[in-house]
Parts: structure tokens; sequence; C-alpha cells
């Protein structure tokens, strides 16, 4: 999928924002059974009851550049787009205790783009204690993931704290990634923060800021491209969720704070824009 076109989004972001008005619109005048994810990017401190069992699909989206080849043998620098598809399912093993399995797959901009299986992630979260207990909900994350040219472990403390229909809720976030071929793990820190507040049963409306950074940088040899994707990123953009009974959903529009005035160049891993889509279902 190619997006040719002056604006990177427009072509994705506009049918999203339509479809998220008018379930917003919806979600305003009904109820909710249950409580959404309401950040994309921020786990909950929230686990699934005993026995539970819910499927997610993520969907990422990042607008970058890449060369194409023209009729004319020349190329011509267009927009087109990285996206990550992640399929999830959780497992309650205990009211506390939560089990999650993904099935990953990739998409990166290129001349000749393709979708293909990028591997599998497992992982436990465990909540301490109910809400409200301490004085800040505290859950514990431990993942591993088996790509097909890394290995990554990753781990997360949430933290977690309500005050009535607004939830103040933050990810202290970080991974080890052991690429084929290299001796060293690569040291990656991903924090996240976030505000969301319950305006009816069914509709949460929010802001979510997340950065991506290294611990060690790499020697790039000069390669302008290689450093800046070395760099520290952050993000922030509002955030959207709806909950229909067994079934939620939850948005958001990024925009990177660095580099505000950088054009877009081939090679940018992170673009100027991310957007995060959400859906989980209750079996």
């Amino acid at each position: 999928m190619r997006i040719n076109i002056s604006h990177p989004v427009s072509s994705f972001i506009r049918p999203l924002l339509a479809v998220m008005i008018a379930a917003s619109t919806l979600a305003i005048s009904s109820s909710a059974g249950a409580n959404p994810r309401p950040l994309p990017f921020t786990y909950p401190y929230e686990t699934l009851p005993e026995d539970s069992l819910e499927i997610e699909q993520y969907v990422d989206y990042t607008p970058v550049r890449v060369d194409q080849a023209q009729d004319d043998g020349t190329t011509k620098r267009v927009w087109d787009g990285n996206y990550l598809l992640q399929t999830e399912l959780e497992y309650g093993i205990t009211d506390r205790l939560e089990l999650g399995t993904y099935l990953v797959f990739k998409q990166e901009a290129a001349a000749e783009p393709s979708m293909k299986f990028d591997g599998i992630k497992e992982r436990l979260r465990y909540r301490i204690g109910d809400e409200g207990q301490l004085p800040v909900d505290i859950a514990l994350y431990f993942e591993l993931a088996q790509f097909h040219d890394e290995f990554e472990i990753e781990e997360k403390i949430i933290f977690a704290k309500r005050f009535g229909n607004l939830k103040l809720m933050a990810n202290a976030w970080i991974e080890q990634s052991f690429e084929r071929g290299k001796s060293e793990a690569e040291l990656i820190y991903n924090p996240t923060l976030g505000a969301t507040y319950q305006l009816t049963q069914r509709f949460w409306l929010g802001v979510e800021s997340w950065i991506k950074g290294r611990f060690e940088k790499e020697d790039t040899g000069g390669d302008p491209v290689k450093e800046f994707n070395q760099q520290t990123h952050a993000f922030l953009g509002p955030a959207i969720s709806l909950q229909f009974g067994r079934f939620w959903w939850s948005n958001a529009i990024y925009a990177r704070l660095d580099h505000t005035k950088r054009a877009g160049m081939v090679g940018d891993e992170v673009g100027k824009i991310w957007v995060r889509s959400v859906l989980g279902f209750d079996i």
C-alpha cells in the first residue's frame, strides 16, 4: 500500500477521524457494561478476571518518505507508510495475573512494500493489591519477544491513580534487544504518560505522551539518517476510547515533538505522525 499524495496522512486519518466522530456520537448517548483500555500506548493497572479471555488487535501507522523509481529512470521522493499489526490473546490466570500472547506482522515503507510475519511475543502482567488500596496503584509487566532478526526482553512498572472520573496513568518501560549477529544488547527506554477522563459510561477522552530512545548509541559512521533514528524522540497526542459492552476501541494520533522543522527524509523510522488503533473483544 503506497501513499503518493502531497499530505502524508490525510488519506488514512480523515476516514479514521470520521469513524471516530460517528462512534463518539453514538457512545455519548449510551451506557457501557465494562471499563475500556483508555490509552493505546499506556498499559492500564487493571487485569482480566480469572478464566476470562480477550482478543485485541493493534494497528500502528507511520507515514515516512521513500524513493520511488520513475519511468524515465529517475527517482521521486514520495510518502509511504510503515505498518505494524499485532494480534494479542489475553487470558486471566487469576484475578491478578494475566497472560498475553501476540502474533506480529510488519510492513516497512519501501519501493515494493509487503506485509510479513515478524514473530511472536509472550507476556505476563501482575496487579498488586486492589484499586485504591495503595497511594498509587501498581502493576508489573514482563515480556519476551522472538522476531526473525532479534530477541527482546521488556519490563514495565505500571502506575495509575484515579480521581473520580479522571485517571492518570504511566508506564516505566525499558527493553533489551539482542539483534542477530551482534554480541551486545541494545538498551531502549520507552516510557509513557497519560490522562483520561470518562465523559460517559461509554466514552473516554484523554491525552497521551510517549518517548523512545537508547541508553547507548552505536557508531553510525557519520550517517545522518542512522544518527537521527538513534536519537530520543517524543510524541504527544489526543486519545479517545469507546466501550460497547464486550467490545472496546481506543485510538490516538500522536505528533512528534522533537525536530519539528526537519523535512521528511528517506530512512526515518518514526516519522512526524504516529497513529495507533486498538480493538478489544471479550470472548
